[in-house]
Order: structure tokens, then C-alpha cells, then sequence
């Protein structure tokens, strides 16, 4: 698992925002989860967020892609 540290800077590529089924914080959510492996937590502190957001937000996410398929 990816673990974060103090100051640290993560890159986001522009490209992941060409699907506009999804909101910005989806997006994001969803990048950092499945290609950065980042936990529910790791994610919610960087984006400075609580935790149970970052899961509602992965999951909503995640159903609306599903629905799309």
C-alpha cells in the first residue's frame, strides 16, 4: 500500500478528468484509490475530507460507471 508523508506532493494526470460522467471529487476519489492504492483514510487526508466522505464518494462513483456499462 502507497503511504503518504508530511508535505508530500501527489501528481494528478489532467487526462482522468476527460470522463465527464463523473464529478471532480469522483474522479479524484476513484484515481487515487484504484491506481495510487491509497485507503479510504490516506485519501481523506489529503484531500482534507472525512473519511466516510471518501467512501460514500468512491462508492456513488462506482455505481455510476457500473450503470454506464
Amino acid at each position: 500500500m502507497y503511504k503518504i508523508h508530511e508535505n508530500e506532493t501527489v501528481n494528478i494526470p489532467s487526462s482522468i478528468f476527460k470522463d465527464r460522467r463523473l464529478k471532480v471529487l469522483e474522479v479524484l476519489v476513484e484515481y487515487m484509490k484504484e491506481n495510487l492504492n491509497l485507503s479510504y483514510k490516506e485519501i481523506a487526508v489529503l484531500l482534507n475530507r472525512n473519511e466516510r466522505t471518501i467512501w460514500t464518494v468512491y462508492n456513488r462513483a462506482k455505481k455510476k460507471l457500473k450503470k454506464d456499462d
